[in-house]
């Protein structure tokens, strides 16, 4: 088991380095730099001598090489230099949105895992019953239903509601709050797109839950534990969920990694300042520095996420933890 955590550690470093070489050779293959853009906000022309002391100053000057040895060294140590838009340090402006985006994140894979195990046990538990059409039902129009529209309907939703019974019309509050300093408010503006994503990705969650548990139900070792006379809430919980869970877990897994910077349309139907409202502005302002490191930042959760659920994979399945 130690030596399949060091592989699967080591595995990581090539992971980010391919991403990294990835990342900064396609951003300069875009055309224009920040400098033309800063630039060019000024008036519609602009001094050469301007746009060649500002490339100097950013470094765009310097070879590409040097460029990225720079930036990779620099971000391997944990320093990911200053916006070029901005002038702001990296980690600050990253810190500022990224409690944000991770909450949402969290909340809605807590949303999305109670939601999907429950119904997708019951589906299949129940096959061809009524619970199970309505599990599908309700599984099949969350994956049709887009999470931003989604949103739209909550916010509406509240809007009219509140109008009805309070006679003043109600919005979540658009000012971010921890929710350390005040959890009424943090839930109040945060809860709505939870629900909205968690919804969304429950009903694949619930999808696989189905499959993998219809599947589990129809091995050997289920029929033996049914023939031993075991009562069905037993044979479900105790032997067939925890196999039916590896596929399940991955899933999740992945979703929960897409959540922290894949929100983007979300962000705006909420007037959120999260990793995807920050991903977009840079890529518009061509800030470099900015996207390599958001997108580093997103590759590094997948990779850790990837890693934690192939531990508990190999914590679930015994020909893993054993061999």
């Amino acid at each position: 088991m130690h030596q399949y955590i060091v592989k699967r550690i080591l595995l990581m470093i090539p992971t980010l380095f391919g991403a990294a070489v990835l990342v900064f050779f396609l951003m300069r293959m875009i055309p224009g730099d920040v400098c033309e853009l800063r630039l060019a906000g000024t008036g519609s022309t602009f001094d050469p001598q301007a746009l060649t002391l500002c490339q100097e100053e950013l470094g765009l000057d310097e070879p590409m090489f040097v460029q990225f040895a720079s930036w990779v060294g620099g971000f391997f140590v944990g320093d990911l230099g200053t916006s070029m838009w901005t002038n702001q340090p990296i980690v600050s402006e990253i810190a500022l949105r990224f409690q944000v985006s991770l909450q949402i994140a969290l909340m809605a894979t807590v949303v999305s895992i109670v939601i999907s195990i429950p119904m997708g046990i019951i589906s299949a538990v129940k096959r061809n019953t009524w619970a199970d059409y309505a599990v599908r039902a309700f599984s099949i129009a969350g994956i049709a239903m887009p999470s931003f529209w989604l949103g739209i309907l909550i916010i509406l939703g509240l809007l009219v509601t509140s109008q009805a019974w309070y006679g003043v019309p109600w919005m979540p509050p658009i000012t971010y709050v921890p929710i350390w300093e005040d959890w009424k408010v943090n839930l109040s503006m945060l809860i709505w797109p939870a629900l909205a994503t968690g919804y969304r990705y429950s009903a694949v969650a619930t999808r696989m839950t189905r499959s993998a548990m219809l599947e589990v139900l129809r091995e050997d070792y289920v029929r033996t534990a049914r023939a031993k006379g075991l009562i069905e809430k037993v044979i479900v919980n105790r032997h067939a969920l925890k196999n039916a869970l590896l596929p399940v877990v991955t899933v999740i897994g992945i979703e929960f990694a897409f959540l922290m910077g894949g929100l983007v349309v979300t962000e705006q139907v909420f007037n959120l300042n999260g990793l995807g409202k920050l991903f977009v502005e840079s890529v518009s302002n061509h800030d470099y520095t900015m996207t390599q490191s958001l997108v580093m930042l997103v590759a590094l959760i997948f990779v850790v996420t990837n890693f934690i659920v192939d531990l508990f994979y190999a914590w679930l399945d015994p020909r893993i933890r054993y061999s």
